[in-house]
């Protein structure tokens, strides 16, 4: 039995909240590299984990979506990469005390192949040196999150797949009049029958829209795969309010979706942009009712 069907054993778990916005609130600058806290500010970061292995989180993520060799390096932190991903690790593995998983988070570069500016030789190497540094920290597994490009989905999970860690690959879905295409046009049908063929271990979707969006693109990832599918949703569409983002979802009715995400397939769920411990406690009360 794989690891994550061990985990999976007494059903779906609930994972953690957005971590970008709640280390806003906790003074990061807009614009900033979040995780050059984890370095910088580490109490800080783990307060964020902390919170959400208490309000019920399962699985806890880490702050290291933006660790890859690529982006850190324009960003002046090439150097950092490896103290950056293990602290990144340590940090939520504290937080969560053992009261939650730690899957460690890895994100896109934020460059594109078709531009030529990097070869997918350049990509596989920043994911796998990533990767290899996260698995060394001791992430439970681990979670390329917010993908767009099924290529470059692909790179990130053959160079995640060695380390012997359950790979999830997540996409956000937020491209055309229902919020069912990646920014490259992808499909949850294709996004779903790629992953798994490649060999990831679940694939889901996270970001780009509310959770309303989030049931139909869950079961059409689900119908296409016989993966575990990962849903984490919005607080909404983010608005502009006096130099603040902020996002219009209450909990209430972010968690008035529960029963039926689960319906549609899910296996994990948790919330991305504007959520936050309040969520996940929200997520909670609606599993104990259903």
């Amino acid at each position: 039995m794989s690891k994550l069907a061990q985990w999976l054993g007494n059903g779906p778990l609930i994972t953690d909240g957005a971590w970008g916005t709640q280390l806003q609130a906790l003074g990061l600058p807009l614009g900033a590299m979040p995780d050059a806290w984890n370095l910088e500010q580490p109490e800080r970061v783990e307060s964020v984990a902390r919170l959400y292995a208490g309000a019920g989180s399962q699985v806890v993520l880490t702050n290291t979506f933006r660790a890859n060799g690529i982006t850190l390096a324009e960003a002046g932190l090439g150097a950092q990469l490896a103290e950056i991903n293990r602290a990144g690790v340590e940090i939520s593995r504290r937080g969560a005390a053992g009261r939650a998983l730690v899957f460690a988070s890895i994100g896109p570069t934020g460059k594109m192949l078709m531009e030529g500016d990097f070869t997918p030789e350049q990509f596989t190497e920043a994911f796998s040196v990533q990767a290899q540094a996260l698995a060394a920290a001791g992430a439970d597994a681990l979670l390329i999150e917010t993908m767009s490009d099924i290529e470059e989905a692909k790179l990130a999970l053959a160079a995640a797949k060695p380390t012997g860690l359950p790979v999830i690959v997540s996409f956000a879905f937020d491209t055309g009049k229902n919020k069912d295409r990646t920014m490259m046009g992808s499909t949850p049908e294709m996004v779903a029958r790629e992953m798994e063929a490649a060999g990831a271990d679940a694939v889901g979707a996270n970001c780009g829209a509310g959770v309303e969006r989030f049931v139909p693109v869950c079961q059409r990832l689900k119908d296409a795969c016989s993966l575990p599918v990962w849903i984490k949703a919005n607080a909404g569409l983010p608005e502009m309010k006096d130099g603040t983002v902020t996002y219009g979802t209450s909990a209430e009715y972010f968690a008035s979706h529960y029963a039926a995400l689960m319906e549609a397939g899910a296996s994990f769920l948790g919330g991305c942009c504007g959520t936050s411990p309040e969520f996940i406690r929200a997520l909670c009360a609606a599993r104990s009712q259903a």
